[in-house]
């Protein structure tokens, strides 16, 4: 049995619906702003629960707006989890700020709130914890940290479209959150895209004229040196259709990581990934660990089973990172590249390619054991 590790056409629903709605735009020659982006940043606010919602042109552009927004002294220390897409870290020198890294929990892969104390410094301005592979970080414990330490948070949501936290969607929790909807995100469009979400009236203005040149009801309504990070209204319309179906995909991820876990969960080998009591997880990525990660992955691809890495490299082991603070005290995080694997999740598969997935980890495992048996 062949098992891709995604297919987005299979994935996609309503494809006639979006096909239809494209055309439609192309008629009206509408492309940039108007009704279907002001509808995406409504619609979108309202399922998270917040204020507002601003379109930008994708996730990494959403975290340097946001960076930029608060209007912080240059060389300001942000700390940032060290294992993350590359983009969490990157926002932060390229708005000319201090990337402090913190070590992560192997728990959920989140950030380590034990290590996230002992990185505050009286320079540090602001916390970005990522919710990852759509687990959310602990979020009433670092905004208890902010709170009495006056720093600003920023959630990373890029790979948590509908995770909760103790019932209520992140993207709230932080003076600001970040969004990516790149096509392979629970909430995926049809190119890049992506938004900021904040309850903050001033913020909000402020991350709208950066997003367009500083310019915010009008074309020439310059108010600052901004940027052009816009929203289209083609990505916008296939967003406003795709939220639509979003619960419902969470909903069959977690049904097919049930199956993982209920198939997986003897074997002592693999760490399995772990749900907090306070998770609502929306499984972004189903990550498992093991020390013979190599091995499985070239076992599963010889089985016709697709995996992926997420990630291959912690990023202070990331030579451009050289000066960062923090690396000296990531202890969890040390090596964890070489063990994680991503197993395949998505929409379009079903519980016999799961079931066929566990079975073949199952011989594999059998055969380790034996393995190590024969050597004892």
């Amino acid at each position: 049995m062949k098992v891709e590790f995604s297919n987005l056409y299979k994935s996609h629903k309503n494809h006639k619906k979006i096909i239809y709605q494209i055309k439609k735009l192309i008629k009206k020659n509408q492309f940039i702003g108007g009704p279907e982006v002001k509808s995406f940043e409504e619609n979108f606010s309202k399922y998270i629960g917040a204020k507002y919602c601003i379109g930008v042109a994708n996730g990494t552009d959403a975290l340097e707006i946001a960076l930029e927004s608060l209007k912080l002294k240059k060389e300001s220390e942000v700390i940032v989890p060290v294992n993350t897409w590359i983009a969490t870290a990157s926002s932060v020198v390229r708005t000319g700020h201090k990337l402090v890294f913190c070590d992560i929990n192997l728990n959920d892969y989140c950030i380590d709130v034990k290590d996230l104390k002992n990185k505050i410094t009286s320079k540090t301005k602001v916390i970005i914890p990522v919710h990852l592979y759509g687990h959310p970080a602990k979020l009433d414990q670092i905004k208890k940290i902010a709170k009495k330490k006056k720093l600003i948070v920023i959630e990373d949501c890029a790979q948590a479209h509908g995770t909760k936290y103790k019932n209520k969607y992140i993207g709230t929790y932080g003076d600001l959150s970040a969004f990516s909807f790149y096509p392979g995100k629970n909430l995926g469009a049809y190119g890049d895209a992506g938004a900021i979400i904040t309850n903050n009236r001033i913020l909000n203005t402020r991350c709208r004229r950066i997003r367009y040149h500083g310019s915010l009801k009008t074309k020439y309504d310059f108010k600052l040196a901004g940027r052009n990070s816009r929203l289209d209204s083609i990505q916008a319309s296939i967003l406003n259709i795709k939220l639509n179906n979003l619960n419902n995909q969470v909903r069959l991820k977690n049904v097919l990581a049930r199956i993982n876990k209920r198939e997986l969960n003897h074997l002592k080998i693999i760490k399995l990934p772990h749900i907090e009591k306070y998770a609502k997880h929306s499984f972004h990525q189903f990550v498992i660990r093991l020390n013979e990660r190599d091995k499985l992955k070239n076992f599963l691809k010889k089985k016709k089973i697709d995996t992926m890495i997420h990630y291959p490299n912690m990023l202070d082991e990331m030579k451009f990172y050289r000066k960062a603070r923090g690396k000296k005290s990531l202890i969890n995080s040390k090596k964890l590249g070489r063990k994680i694997l991503s197993l395949p999740i998505s929409e379009e598969h079903t519980k016999k390619q799961i079931l066929y997935i566990c079975k073949q980890i199952k011989h594999f495992c059998k055969f380790q054991l034996k393995k190590r048996y024969r050597k004892n």
